[in-house]
């Protein structure tokens, strides 16, 4: 027996059936906000690579006893890597420090809705850190995975009912855009360069009727990686757009930044409209 439409998987996998399928990636999420009153996010972008200090520690140790009396050159070169994940972890320590002292703060505000929940990409290195850190302050916290062939799994500490897992890059990426009041971009690879770039060109734009702050965390990454000046010489941007970006180099720093900016613009005054209705954010359609 031939089942109804919505029931049949051949035409659900179809290119026909692709519209359905994208908008279920918009349905689905927005729902399931709505079911745990989420109101909006501040997301966490940043590395997959970056491991926890223990982890590091740990691997490291393990590298120098199995390379322990070898002259190799490469050798070396493996312990050079290892050291330099050991540097790198205080990344991961210090997001998720972010993130619980943001959630702590906004467990505070005596919401109807949940406010500012720290959302990641849902996996590992920063994104952990990132929902480990909300976790561990008690509060809920959000995973937009991706379905990819090589990576990547969910991390363990996102809130039931929050892990999401889509098909479409678009569509991840506007539920990061569309519920987020601030992003916090810490050092990481293309992804990252790409997400937080779609973001300020909205905002360059005014695309997004909402202010949102975004946060560069770690001046001795961020500093050599990402140079905007030439840009603003060349006539490229304007010296505004050069403001979209605060920048921040410890947890503390970087949660007065979001505070402030998240107090000023989301908080004062809260309307009958923002707790009247969660994971609703108006956007220039």
């Amino acid at each position: 027996m031939q089942p109804v439409a919505y029931n049949d998987s051949e035409f659900l996998d179809s290119d026909e059936a692709r519209p359905l399928r994208i908008l279920a990636e918009y349905l689905e999420p927005l729902r399931r906000f709505q079911a745990q009153n989420v109101q909006d996010t501040v997301v966490f972008f940043g590395s997959a690579r970056i491991s926890s200090r223990e982890r590091a520690d740990s691997e490291l140790d393990g590298l120098m006893r199995r390379l322990a009396g070898s002259a190799a050159p490469e050798s070396e070169q493996h312990l050079a890597l290892g050291r330099k994940a050991v540097e790198w972890s205080r990344y991961y320590e210090e997001a998720r420090e972010l993130a619980k002292l943001l959630t702590e703060w906004s467990l505070g505000l005596g919401s109807a809705n949940h406010r500012f929940v720290v959302t990641s990409g849902g996996g590992p290195g920063i994104m952990e850190a990132a929902n480990r850190g909300a976790q561990e302050a008690g509060g809920k916290t959000i995973g937009l995975n991706i379905k990819l062939p090589f990576e990547q799994g969910p991390n363990p500490y996102i809130t039931d009912g929050l892990h999401f897992e889509f098909h479409y890059f678009f569509m991840r990426k506007f539920w990061f855009a569309y519920m987020a009041k601030a992003l916090v971009i810490f050092p990481g690879g293309f992804g990252t360069l790409d997400e937080m770039f779609e973001i300020l060109t909205l905002m360059q734009t005014e695309k997004l009727a909402k202010q949102i702050q975004i946060v560069l965390y770690g001046a001795e990454y961020w500093d050599r990686i990402l140079d905007l000046q030439p840009m603003l010489e060349w006539g490229a941007i304007s010296k505004a757009d050069l403001q979209l970006l605060q920048r921040a180099d410890t947890p503390q720093q970087a949660f007065e930044v979001l505070k402030a900016h998240l107090v000023k613009y989301h908080l004062e005054p809260t309307t009958v409209a923002d707790l009247k209705t969660p994971a609703i954010a108006k956007t220039n359609d």
